[in-house]
Protein backbone atom coordinates (compact mmCIF):
# COMPACT_ATOMS: atom_id res chain seq x y z
CA UNK A 1 0.00 0.00 0.00
CA UNK A 2 0.92 3.46 -0.42
CA UNK A 3 0.10 4.78 3.48
CA UNK A 4 2.53 3.60 5.72
CA UNK A 5 1.21 2.54 9.28
CA UNK A 6 1.70 5.51 12.13
CA UNK A 7 2.47 4.00 15.53
CA UNK A 8 1.37 5.43 18.39
CA UNK A 9 3.61 7.89 21.09
CA UNK A 10 4.38 5.27 24.26
CA UNK A 11 2.30 6.51 27.26
CA UNK A 12 5.96 7.30 28.93
CA UNK A 13 6.23 10.25 26.44
CA UNK A 14 2.99 11.71 27.42
CA UNK A 15 1.85 14.25 29.82
CA UNK A 16 -1.11 11.46 31.01
CA UNK A 17 1.49 9.31 31.85
CA UNK A 18 2.34 11.49 34.81
CA UNK A 19 -1.24 13.08 35.26
CA UNK A 20 -0.89 16.27 33.76
CA UNK A 21 -0.50 19.51 34.26
CA UNK A 22 -1.86 20.34 37.99
CA UNK A 23 -4.95 22.48 38.31
CA UNK A 24 -3.37 25.69 39.48
CA UNK A 25 -0.74 25.75 36.91
CA UNK A 26 -3.59 25.85 33.95
CA UNK A 27 -5.73 28.28 35.95
CA UNK A 28 -2.22 30.33 36.40
CA UNK A 29 -2.70 32.38 32.85
CA UNK A 30 -6.19 32.88 33.14
CA UNK A 31 -5.27 34.69 36.67
CA UNK A 32 -2.51 36.64 35.15
CA UNK A 33 -4.54 37.89 32.46
CA UNK A 34 -7.21 38.93 35.19
CA UNK A 35 -5.26 41.18 37.13
CA UNK A 36 -3.51 42.71 34.40
CA UNK A 37 -6.84 43.72 33.22
CA UNK A 38 -8.04 44.66 36.27
CA UNK A 39 -4.69 46.90 37.47
CA UNK A 40 -4.91 48.49 33.88
CA UNK A 41 -8.39 48.62 33.03
CA UNK A 42 -10.49 48.07 35.19
CA UNK A 43 -8.85 50.40 38.44
CA UNK A 44 -8.16 53.84 36.40
CA UNK A 45 -11.84 53.89 34.58
CA UNK A 46 -13.27 53.10 38.66
CA UNK A 47 -11.12 56.26 39.58
CA UNK A 48 -12.48 58.31 36.25
CA UNK A 49 -15.69 57.74 37.54
CA UNK A 50 -15.68 58.75 40.83
CA UNK A 51 -13.41 62.09 40.07
CA UNK A 52 -16.52 63.21 37.42
CA UNK A 53 -19.02 62.32 39.90
CA UNK A 54 -17.06 65.05 42.23
CA UNK A 55 -17.06 67.22 39.85
CA UNK A 56 -20.47 67.44 38.91
CA UNK A 57 -21.75 67.08 42.35
CA UNK A 58 -19.83 70.24 43.27
CA UNK A 59 -20.92 72.59 40.29
CA UNK A 60 -21.70 76.14 41.01
CA UNK A 61 -23.33 78.70 39.80
CA UNK A 62 -21.22 80.69 37.23
CA UNK A 63 -18.78 77.72 36.46
CA UNK A 64 -17.42 77.33 32.67
CA UNK A 65 -18.17 73.84 31.82
CA UNK A 66 -17.85 72.18 28.41
CA UNK A 67 -20.56 69.36 27.43
CA UNK A 68 -20.49 65.86 25.79
CA UNK A 69 -20.72 68.15 22.44
CA UNK A 70 -18.32 70.06 22.74
CA UNK A 71 -19.98 73.15 23.48
CA UNK A 72 -18.35 75.74 26.11
CA UNK A 73 -21.28 77.08 28.43
CA UNK A 74 -21.48 78.84 32.14
CA UNK A 75 -23.53 77.16 34.54
CA UNK A 76 -26.16 79.60 34.76
CA UNK A 77 -28.61 77.49 37.21
CA UNK A 78 -28.74 74.22 39.02
CA UNK A 79 -32.49 72.14 38.60
CA UNK A 80 -33.02 69.76 40.75
CA UNK A 81 -30.11 66.74 41.36
CA UNK A 82 -29.74 66.15 37.35
CA UNK A 83 -30.57 68.95 35.12
CA UNK A 84 -28.25 72.51 34.76
CA UNK A 85 -29.13 75.04 32.89
CA UNK A 86 -26.40 76.26 30.79
CA UNK A 87 -25.78 79.78 28.99
CA UNK A 88 -24.03 79.17 25.79
CA UNK A 89 -23.88 83.37 25.04
CA UNK A 90 -26.05 85.51 22.76
CA UNK A 91 -28.92 84.77 24.90
CA UNK A 92 -28.90 81.25 24.45
CA UNK A 93 -29.82 78.98 27.41
CA UNK A 94 -30.00 74.97 26.99
CA UNK A 95 -31.09 72.57 29.67
CA UNK A 96 -28.77 69.89 29.77
CA UNK A 97 -28.15 66.56 32.62
CA UNK A 98 -25.67 67.09 35.04
CA UNK A 99 -23.66 63.81 33.93
CA UNK A 100 -23.60 65.01 30.24
CA UNK A 101 -20.88 68.18 31.73
CA UNK A 102 -17.15 66.56 30.62
CA UNK A 103 -14.77 69.31 32.24
CA UNK A 104 -15.28 72.00 33.86
CA UNK A 105 -12.47 74.52 32.53
CA UNK A 106 -12.95 77.49 35.24
CA UNK A 107 -14.42 76.96 38.76
CA UNK A 108 -16.33 79.98 40.19
CA UNK A 109 -16.40 78.56 43.87
CA UNK A 110 -12.68 78.31 43.54
CA UNK A 111 -12.04 81.79 42.13
CA UNK A 112 -14.27 83.00 45.53
CA UNK A 113 -11.97 80.80 47.69
CA UNK A 114 -8.55 82.14 46.12
CA UNK A 115 -9.72 85.76 46.20
CA UNK A 116 -10.62 84.89 50.00
CA UNK A 117 -7.43 83.28 50.98
CA UNK A 118 -5.68 86.60 48.86
CA UNK A 119 -7.56 88.65 50.96
CA UNK A 120 -9.42 90.33 48.01
CA UNK A 121 -12.58 90.28 49.25
CA UNK A 122 -13.97 92.74 46.45
CA UNK A 123 -13.68 89.72 43.80
CA UNK A 124 -15.33 87.24 45.64
CA UNK A 125 -18.68 88.80 45.92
Amino acid sequence: MFISPAFAQTATDTAEATGGPSLLVSMAPLVLIFVVFYFIVIRPQNRRIIEHRKMVNNLTKGDKVVTGGGLHATVKKLVGEEDVVLDLGGGVEVTAMRHSLMLVRDSAAAKAAAAVKNGNDKIAK
